[in-house]
């Protein structure tokens, strides 16, 4: 049985290391393609620009918000036409995945900027692809995870609070999805079967949200870095991502990935629609009371949804629901990990009582 735990090849993360970038990835090439909003153009253009001086060159390419096959492709043909040796991706998580997506169509090192901490997918040698219209589409497996990571935990603090609070939905599934796909003996994203090391981490991970997460929560309302604050964007981006791809998914990340079908879900964060798959998989598995309270309590502390209210969609149709839950089943996805058979009556069942179990939560202590 062979076991097998990857990571980026360099994680930094600290105070003001944007200003840094250069001595971080100057050994990468001399030409960099840098991915970025047109928003985060506005806020860290320049101290990317100052950074890197007159010594090499740098494009700035504007990213168009989906992280899909058109827009890969259409990347693809500007850094061919510029002739970059390394690609960046500065901004969230589609930002990244497209980045991560282009530098592997074109041979070429990449390193990943988040600006926020809302999801895992820094570190991770995958990219999630959607539809022009924001509906998942596949995974893409990558060979390697990215060559440097770099955090500056400023910048995190200037972003919203529910942003951070996003990444933690996205973190708190890792530990329940991993200790699944060990049960079940699933191959993990890295290729083999879960390791120790990514086991461990992802219970670290999940005790970090607990005992850290309200606290980096009030600290980045007040737009500061404390202790707290570090430790949740170390969850966030890398416990959780180590843990995720090194020691599997479950049934958390494919309702997710059904709730994507569903319009009036889709100004929810990745995360946030994880966080909600967390109490979809709790009820599938038929887990204790007390392991339901603790994740609920947490949720509704931080702010994160435990009600299909909480996602917009207290009115959408059974007929709809189904769907998601159908879609949700698809060959090939990650519920299919579980250390059981899951159908889409299943998900469907789950998701009504998951919503049931987070009313009654509320109504009980909120």
């Amino acid at each position: 049985m062979t076991k097998i735990i990857i990571s980026p090849g360099k994680y930094i993360q600290g105070a003001g290391e944007l200003k840094r970038i250069k001595d971080h990835v100057g050994h990468l090439g001399k030409s960099f393609f840098i991915i970025i909003s047109e928003s985060g153009h506005k806020r860290f253009g320049e101290t990317v620009k100052e950074s890197f001086g007159d010594s090499v060159n740098i494009h700035f390419a504007k990213f168009n918000g989906e992280c899909s096959k058109g827009e890969i492709k259409r990347l693809e043909e500007e850094v061919k036409s510029i002739g970059a040796d390394v690609i960046i991706g500065i901004g969230g998580g589609k930002i990244h995945d497209t980045a991560k997506a282009v530098a592997y169509y074109q041979g070429l090192p990449v390193v990943i900027v988040p600006t926020i901490a809302s999801t895992d997918a820094p570190c991770s040698a995958l990219s999630v692809l959607y539809t022009e219209e924001g509906a998942f589409d596949e995974y893409l497996l990558l060979p390697k995870n990215p060559d440097v990571v770099l955090i500056d935990l400023e910048a995190v603090a200037s972003a919203p609070a529910r942003l951070l609070v996003a990444g933690m939905g996205d973190a708190l599934a890792t530990k329940f999805e991993a200790r699944a796909s060990s049960q079940s003996g699933s191959t993990t994203m890295a290729g083999g079967l879960p390791t120790d090391a990514a086991i461990a981490l992802a219970n670290l991970c999940y005790d970090t949200l607990i005992n850290e997460g309200l606290k980096a929560k009030l600290a980045i309302e007040k737009k500061v870095v404390t202790k707290a604050v570090e430790k949740i964007v170390e969850a966030n981006t890398l416990l959780s991502g180590l843990g995720f791809e090194s020691g599997g998914l479950g049934a958390a990340h494919a309702v997710h990935n059904g709730l994507t079908v569903i319009e009036e879900a889709h100004d929810l964060y990745h995360g946030e629609k994880v966080a909600f798959g967390v109490l979809v998989q709790l009820v599938l598995e038929n887990a204790s009371i007390e392991e339901l309270n603790e994740v609920l309590y947490f949720c509704n502390e931080v702010g994160l949804p435990t009600t299909l209210a909480d996602l917009n969609m207290a009115n959408v149709s059974n007929e709809k629901l189904m769907e998601a839950a159908e879609l949700s089943c698809a060959e090939g996805e990650t519920i299919h990990y579980m250390p059981f058979k899951v159908t889409a009556e299943d998900v469907y069942a789950a998701i009504l009582a998951a919503d049931a179990i987070g009313e009654n939560f509320k109504k009980q202590y909120i």
